[in-house]
């Protein structure tokens, strides 16, 4: 299968490590972004989102595995694998840690749980054929799912207003030591999609599906967690002209911009690398507190 093109070549010659961080988060106050609620609880979706998600991606992977014969995509989706299934740990510490103080994120999260593990995990009764097709499908909602990664990361990447407004440090290394590998390994799940599907109409069913089930569910979540959060009492309550307010700021990702960065994904001639910097992300991955000392 020919590869593609990349416009850099340090995006070329990626070896993808698993870069084993740990964080501390015993002085995390609940809003992590001072006087920011609605702005700390979009963003901490992620932690409710990403330890299942990932773990599925893992899964997904896995099954993948047996099908590759590029040897090079192979190493690089073991690589994805290893860095994803590190992402879910350190999210699912966050989790840990808001419990402790008080917001219980754990309904939410089975419904997640729920999701992932029942309605997009392993369907019993398949045939070797049918089981080959399931798992292609779920690799290109995978891909789908990681373009708005991506964007997610290079976002984070690149959010001064986030250390404007006095952002905690620990959350943000987090967030851009994430964002940086997400950013690193942004082909590699289309490339993987494309090695057993090179037609166009499974990436746009892909994307249909999970463009929409990402939003909804980070609707959702947002929603969820300033109900549940006991310094509230309910008094916030998410909209999108606020959300569009705190994007202005620099707080959150412009939902303007990410609707566009979909679109690009329809493009004949999308491929990931022409989304983000795999040199700004190693850049960072090299000055991360928690990078240097996991290589340490």
């Amino acid at each position: 299968m020919p590869r593609h093109a990349e416009p850099a070549a340090v995006h070329d010659s990626l070896v993808l490590e698993p870069r084993d961080v740990q964080f501390d988060w015993s002085a995390l106050p609940l809003h992590w972004i001072p006087d920011e609620p609605m702005a700390t609880h979009t963003i901490n979706v992620l932690h409710l989102l990403l330890p299942e998600g990932e773990r599925w991606f893992v899964k997904v992977f896995k099954d993948a595995l047996p099908l590759i014969t590029d040897e090079q995509l192979r190493e690089e989706v073991l690589g994805f694998i290893g860095q994803e299934a590190i992402h879910a740990e350190a999210h699912q510490e966050v989790l840990d840690h808001l419990l402790a103080q008080g917001l219980d994120p754990r309904p939410y999260v089975r419904q997640i749980s729920w999701l992932f593990r029942r309605v997009l995990g392993d369907k019993p009764g398949l045939t070797a054929a049918q089981r080959h097709e399931n798992t292609i499908e779920r690799v290109a909602f995978v891909a789908a799912i990681e373009h708005f990664t991506a964007f997610l990361g290079n976002w984070a990447l690149n959010s001064p207003g986030l250390d404007r407004a006095g952002a905690d440090p620990t959350m943000l290394d987090l967030l851009r030591w994430h964002g940086a590998e997400e950013v690193e390994h942004r082909s590699v799940a289309f490339d993987l999609m494309v090695h057993f599907d090179p037609g166009y109409l499974r990436r746009l069913r892909g994307m249909l599906v999970s463009g929409p089930l990402l939003v909804h569910l980070w609707v959702r979540g947002t929603r969820f967690m300033l109900a549940a959060d006991p310094t509230l009492k309910g008094s916030v309550r998410p909209t999108w002209r606020e959300a569009r307010q705190i994007a202005r700021r620099g707080l959150l990702p412009e939902p303007a911009r990410m609707f566009r960065s979909a679109l690009r994904y329809f493009l004949p001639g999308y491929h990931p690398t022409k989304e983000g910097s795999s040199s700004q992300a190693l850049a960072y991955l090299a000055t991360s507190p928690a990078a240097r000392a996991a290589g340490s």
